[in-house]
């Protein structure tokens, strides 16, 4: 039978606390980013070209920024779905009579 465990009780339960951290941190950013924080201006990617036009180009820097930050919070949570299976399946392994 195949299985499907390839990671560690340890290195499962280290991959869930960090992605619960990567998904808090970066939907905290994400919301930070979408209303235009101004602590966050040196994140955002801008040349001095996109200041003469006025807001508009700032404002959708900030959003695209935003919107990255979401999609890797989304990947955190996939890893960590990936993670806590991986505990489930070491905590099965461990009932398992050989």
């Amino acid at each position: 039978m195949v299985s499907l465990l390839c990671c560690g009780p340890k290195l499962a339960a280290c991959g869930i606390v960090l992605s619960a951290w990567g998904v808090i941190m970066l939907v905290l950013l994400g919301i930070f980013f979408n209303v235009h924080s101004a602590v966050l201006i040196e994140d955002v990617p801008f040349t001095d070209d996109d200041f003469k036009d006025g807001p508009e180009k700032i404002y959708r820097l900030y959003e695209q920024v935003s919107y990255n930050c979401f999609i890797a919070a989304g990947l955190y949570v996939l890893l960590g779905g990936f993670s806590f299976c991986q505990v489930r399946l070491n905590k099965r392994k461990e009932y398992m009579v050989r």
